[in-house]
């Protein structure tokens, strides 16, 4: 079961304390991003925060998003809004910056 875009939007907007929140449809779930890091993922309708030494210190659940992977915190509480604008802050600030994507290669030209 994929989850709602309504449930996307609403864990995206009370996250948007934390910087600029975006999300892309993946594999038929949701990437949550946080000023172009991705942090956490929606799936099935549910909140996955990626582990990090800030998160540890709030004794979340730890969860596969989908079967195969690796854990994840799972943020069952999405309403409040404080709460997951610092949880993301903090998140964020521990993960890596994102690679430069390659440039795309050109197609020869037809003569």
């Amino acid at each position: 079961m994929s989850s709602k875009p309504e449930f996307v939007e609403y864990v995206a907007e009370q996250c948007r304390g934390a910087g600029e929140i975006t999300f892309k449809k993946m594999f038929g779930e949701y990437g949550l991003y946080c000023d172009g890091k991705i942090f956490a993922l929606v799936c099935d309708d549910q909140f996955f925060v990626k582990i990090t030494k800030a998160g540890e210190s709030r004794n979340l659940p730890k969860k596969p998003p989908y079967d195969g992977a690796k854990d994840y915190f799972l943020v069952e509480d999405v309403d409040n809004a404080e709460f997951l604008a610092e949880l993301v802050s903090e998140t964020v600030k521990e993960l890596p910056e994102p690679k430069p994507k390659a440039p795309k290669a050109k197609k020869p030209k037809e003569k």
